[in-house]
């Protein structure tokens, strides 16, 4: 499955858009799956980063209150940290700060996904555009082009961990379990 949903998005002219249509049509199935450990072996063997990149994006639109409408940029993802809430389908009685940590490792799935198609080694970058355009623009060693709101400060980071860190001390009080606080750790 994960090879054909790579291949789907690849030959696609548009990758970026082939990406939108098939996460609009897995992502309702990702939020029925019912055990953590079934979600994170999907998402974790995803094997077109791009892909995962908007179904994590759609997950953190449905968790936030308010959804951001910019694009998928380093801006939208302190946002996504700072906003998010749980609302995933739990079949077993999940303790709330377990709820928590999954969402934190997605939020880390979702920068690791999004750094391999704006930011990493040659042969993955420029993951949005076409294989033959791929293949040019490596040839002419172009830089893949950010996004405006990829432009963020150490400040912009900090407030929007501690917002997070607020947000879940409402939620979970104090101390917090030490998966989420490395959690935090990480994605500082």
């Amino acid at each position: 499955l994960q090879r054909m949903l790579s291949i789907a998005v690849e030959v696609d002219k548009s990758p970026n858009c082939s990406s939108c249509k098939i996460a609009d049509v897995i992502f309702p199935f990702i939020l029925n799956i019912p055990l953590r450990s079934q979600r994170e072996a999907f998402l974790n063997t995803m094997e077109s980063q791009l892909l995962r990149c908007k179904l994590l994006e759609l997950l953190f639109q449905h968790s936030c209150e308010m959804p951001t409408t910019l694009p998928l940029c380093l801006s939208k993802i302190l946002y996504f940290l700072s906003h998010f809430s749980v609302l995933l389908q739990y079949q077993d009685e999940t303790a709330t700060w377990e709820q928590w940590d999954e969402m934190l490792q997605y939020l880390s799935l979702l920068l690791l996904s999004y750094q391999n198609v704006t930011l990493a080694f040659p042969l993955a970058e420029h993951l949005r555009s076409s294989l033959s355009d791929r293949m040019d623009l490596i040839i002419q060693k172009a830089k893949p082009k950010l996004q405006d709101g990829d432009d963020i400060s150490q400040l912009d980071i900090q407030l929007n961990i501690e917002d997070c860190i607020s947000q879940m001390q409402r939620v979970l009080g104090q101390p917090f379990p030490l998966q989420i606080t490395e959690k935090l750790q990480m994605l500082r």
